[in-house]
């Protein structure tokens, strides 16, 4: 089909319906004579009547027509309107209603509504509200000023950021701002048959997981917090995280207070969906997470990741099959994988 796509990785994405495909090639029905995105919802056909091309100029070409209900033709074109929406939504001091949103990019409210949520994952309210806690969140982080920095972010005030970031920062603004001050972090190393491994939990959920790591790591991160070895409370989470990583599997009912900008965190989220003993491609986490050009970011994110295992970062691997990186070596990376795949 193209020199980048095989045809047995067309024939995968199909079958997925995989967004982060459609513009890169058009799957042609013969039998209908009908050609579509790799994402359209429609039933699938039989692979021996499929035949792919590299745009929808060439399924012309071969006699096809567009799909009435995917649209493949549209992929240029909404890209670029949810692109104009996102400049706009960007530079605006107050997030644009989404009438104005449709205006600029020439869509009626309702389906540029469709068409953006489909792209990024969000709607445009959801993405503006999600930039804004984003900006808050790098602006805290730098240790500045807490008040200034939730207006800068573009909150009206300081009860509408809490109001809307509540339960999602985990540690409050001013500790988060300040190296986790006033927030008690209980931690311990504990031998593993994968090595020493520390774990570190807030009274929210695990904060760091780690292997070959000390105390000295968690100073260095939360250098205002009180780091408190061991505990009664702590011991029972202890032992379901050691449980977990030595037979990983679903890490879903162990909470964790994790901290990232709003990418980051669709991110971990779209890793903490993949089952055990599958894996994904950075590609398709840049996918889940709403964004399928950010593929670089999505690695960014991957290694950004503070709770090893729990957020199973070591089932990300590259397209053409390569384990990639991990930050506690490939070693501990295959062993994971091995174990999950039993």
């Amino acid at each position: 089909m193209t020199d980048a796509i095989s045809d047995d990785a067309a024939w995968a994405a199909v079958l997925r319906r995989d967004r982060a495909f459609d513009g890169r090639f058009v799957t042609g029905v013969l039998t209908t004579g009908i050609y579509c995105r790799p994402s359209c919802a429609a039933r699938h056909p039989a692979r021996g009547n499929v035949r792919f091309f590299a745009d929808g100029s060439g399924a012309r070409a071969a006699g096809l027509r567009a799909c009435k209900r995917c649209l493949p033709d549209d992929v240029g074109r909404d890209e670029a309107a949810v692109l104009a929406a996102i400049d706009e939504i960007r530079q605006a001091e107050d997030a644009p209603s989404l009438t104005a949103l449709a205006e600029l990019t020439g869509y009626s409210p309702t389906h540029f509504q469709r068409v953006f949520k489909r792209s990024i994952g969000l709607s445009p309210a959801a993405y503006a509200r999600a930039l804004r806690e984003e900006r808050a969140r790098d602006a805290l982080s730098g240790g500045g000023d807490v008040t200034g920095a939730i207006y800068e972010a573009g909150y009206g005030s300081a009860s509408r950021f809490y109001e809307n970031t509540k339960g999602l920062l985990g540690m409050t603004a001013s500790a988060w701002a300040n190296g986790g001050a006033g927030v008690t972090i209980h931690w311990a190393v504990v031998d593993t048959s994968m090595g020493a491994m520390l774990v570190a939990a807030t009274d929210k959920g695990v904060c760091r997981l780690s292997f070959n790591e000390d105390a000295s790591e968690l100073a260095r991160r939360f250098p205002k917090a009180e780091l408190v070895e061991g505990g009664a409370a702590f011991e029972k989470l202890l032992a379901e995280v050691v449980a977990s990583v030595e037979a990983p599997g679903d890490f879903a009912h162990i909470p964790l207070d994790v901290k990232g900008t709003a990418f980051q965190e669709a991110c971990w989220k779209a890793l903490r969906e993949i089952p055990a003993g599958e894996t994904r491609t950075y590609a398709e986490i840049a996918a889940a997470a709403g964004n399928p050009t950010a593929v670089r970011a999505a690695g960014s994110a991957n290694a950004r990741n503070n709770v090893a295992v729990l957020i199973p970062c070591h089932r990300v691997i590259r397209t053409g099959g390569d384990l990639g990186g991990y930050a506690y070596g490939l070693d501990i990376k295959r062993e994971l994988l091995k174990r999950e795949a039993k």
